[in-house]
């Protein structure tokens, strides 16, 4: 079952929500809880009649075997029960964890790398860990309890009443003080976890980014004072902590206090009826086994009432993030693509009904350079930051086009546009004439291949960070994107080769090496659009020379090349050259043509010293 991302009420009715899918689970974990309670009443039953019977009726023990035999298997019976309800309780919860877990990963693939890179990925790294993680307990043990603490002291009443029905209104008198004083101490317990969890994700999102700048701290002289921020903000959680605790321990007192006068007085009232006679010693005794146990369950569930203020703290973050919208300009963008489309050419949906040559392909062995159309389009970031401003703009087939601007142009929004990583406020996007939309956005990123600045490898072998591209590749395609983006001779000086495990980060090779590794596992796609993201900047002289000669060769395969960058000599070898400078397209066309009018481009070729 799938759950909507948007969700009403309060955090409760959310974990409620999502507690409907392990149902079945939870019901065979309350129907074990019954079954003991059942058997407890029976043993109570049992051990009643015995003690009767030895004491008072002075009946051999060969006659009490049968009972004490049926107490044994009872027993035996319970624990069984009791095991089985604490296995279906932690299948619940860990399948609770998984679910949310991907819940989450989900929406935040949704929202985009673009809406994550504002945001603190220690923060979600904590959220996603320890907060999902922390939702297993409320499942696997709050849940279970809650729910025997409603069927126990049933099962207990029904039993009691009977035999000592003063007894049984004393306990159903009672019984209400327990939650009643669980709730008084409710607000004050969610305040606590609350401030606790807040000082959790704080925390991590602080370790996470020191340990990413641990080595910038140490040139700069200061390690210790970070180590005293970090130690600082355990002192804060250990204080949040605490004050749970402090406020799970009272809850723990006052409930068990309530539950000992409670019992207390139901021993006094059947001992004084039991003295006048008015009870008999085997009821006497079956209430006061009992009454005990009508309480286990209720204090329980008070003890684990901060299991319950962690899951609602937990959830509280969790609607936050599941609530956020995909697209804050959806219904904006999908008119604007539905007109664009029915006036420049065709959605993703009429392509694939139409039967045309042009359908959306999924072989790309079938790969084909395609244009791509930029069409009165602008952008303008959440926080108000202008983007970019009604441009026109058309990446032909087969062709190289160089994007160049100063610092602040534009270039950066222009590749989350074209990558599908923003949607436009105003105008559309089209590849050969399919419209981005929803329905095409799979298609449209099928159709790219990325370089980024600075390239992400993972951990794992050096294959390993290839085939992310494309799983399915042999080995003669590895070695030709390898060949082509001048890996070769890299590979050849790793020790296992194609086996060398790298670190997150390419441990063990040069930037311009790892560079090198991201130009072949692009290739490696064998995507008809590459995009390239200023992939120089960071660079040597003979770096550069080698992945300036694949991008040569690249280009001379009928690839439609999208080149940013700072680096003029290239923008001079491109087939087209589109400047920006504010947001606004100022110049485009062939490098010879612009380099001969006044404007930006010569002025940006005079600055690199290339006129």
């Amino acid at each position: 079952m799938r759950f909507s991302n948007r969700s009403s009420g309060l955090p409760a009715d959310w974990l409620k929500q999502r507690a409907v899918t392990v149902r079945g689970l939870l019901r065979r974990s309350l129907a074990a809880n019954a079954l003991s309670s059942v058997a407890l009443c029976v043993q109570a039953w049992l051990l009643a009649q015995m003690l009767y019977a030895a004491s008072f009726q002075q009946r051999p023990w060969r006659s009490l075997l049968p009972s004490a035999i049926a107490f044994a298997v009872l027993a035996v019976a319970r624990w069984g029960l009791s095991m089985a309800s604490r296995h279906y309780g932690f299948r619940a919860g860990r399948q609770q964890v998984a679910e949310v877990r991907a819940t989450l990963l989900a929406h935040l693939q949704q929202l985009g790398p673009a809406w994550l890179a504002r945001e603190s990925s220690g923060v979600w790294v904590t959220r996603l860990v320890d907060g999902a993680g922390a939702l297993e307990a409320y499942y696997a043990r709050y849940l279970p309890q809650m729910a025997s603490a409603a069927v126990l002291p049933i099962v207990v009443l029904v039993a009691v009443f009977p035999a000592d029905w003063v007894a049984a209104t004393v306990l159903l008198l009672t019984a209400p003080l327990v939650p009643l004083f669980m709730i008084l101490l409710g607000n004050a317990a969610e305040r606590a976890s609350q401030r606790r969890w807040t000082v959790l994700t704080r925390l991590g999102a602080q370790f996470n980014d020191l340990l990413q700048g641990l080595v910038t701290l140490r040139l700069f002289g200061a390690g210790e004072r970070a180590g005293q921020l970090l130690e600082i903000g355990s002192e804060a959680y250990r204080r949040g902590t605490m004050a749970v605790l402090r406020v799970a321990f009272l809850s723990s007192l006052v409930l068990e206090f309530f539950s000992t006068v409670s019992i207390a007085v139901v021993a006094v009232l059947t001992g004084f009826r039991l003295l006048w006679g008015e009870q008999v010693f085997s009821h006497a005794m079956f209430v006061l086994l009992l009454a005990p146990e009508f309480y286990l369950p209720l204090r329980g569930l008070g003890a684990l009432r901060h299991v319950k203020m962690d899951a609602l703290a937990i959830a509280r973050d969790a609607r936050m993030l599941l609530e956020m919208p995909v697209e804050p300009q959806a219904q904006e963008v999908n008119q604007v693509s539905t007109a664009a489309s029915a006036s420049a050419g065709r959605t993703a949906r009429d392509v694939e009904h139409a039967g045309r040559p042009t359908t959306l392909p999924r072989d790309r062995a079938s790969r084909v350079a395609r244009t791509v159309t930029l069409q009165h389009v602008s952008f303008r970031y959440p926080d108000g930051r202008a983007g970019l401003h009604d441009l026109n703009i058309e990446f032909a087939a087969g062709k190289t086009t160089a994007v160049i601007g100063p610092s602040g142009a534009g270039k950066s929004t222009l590749l989350q546009l074209v990558l599908g990583l923003q949607r436009p406020q105003h105008g559309t996007l089209l590849m050969d004439g399919v419209a981005l939309d929803d329905d095409a956005s799979r298609w449209w990123r099928e159709q790219l291949a990325w370089l980024p600045q600075r390239p992400r490898l993972f951990a794992g072998t050096l294959r390993d960070n290839l085939l992310i591209a494309s799983p399915g590749a042999n080995q003669a395609a590895l070695v030709r994107a390898a060949s082509q983006a001048g890996l070769s001779a890299v590979i050849a000086g790793l020790p296992r080769g194609w086996d060398t495990p790298l670190g997150e980060h390419g441990y063990g090779l040069s930037g311009g090496e790892a560079q090198r590794v991201a130009l072949a596992r692009a290739l490696l796609r064998d995507a008809p659009v590459l995009v390239l993201d200023e992939p120089m900047q960071q660079l040597d002289d003979a770096s550069i020379a080698i992945i300036d000669e694949a991008l040569e060769q690249i280009a001379t395969e009928g690839r439609t090349l999208i080149q940013v960058g700072h680096r003029m000599a290239q923008a001079q070898r491109a087939d087209r050259v589109v400047v920006l400078d504010d947001g606004r397209l100022v110049q485009q066309g062939p490098p010879a043509t612009l380099e001969r009018v006044d404007g930006l481009y010569a002025a940006l070729l005079a600055a690199d010293g290339l006129v």
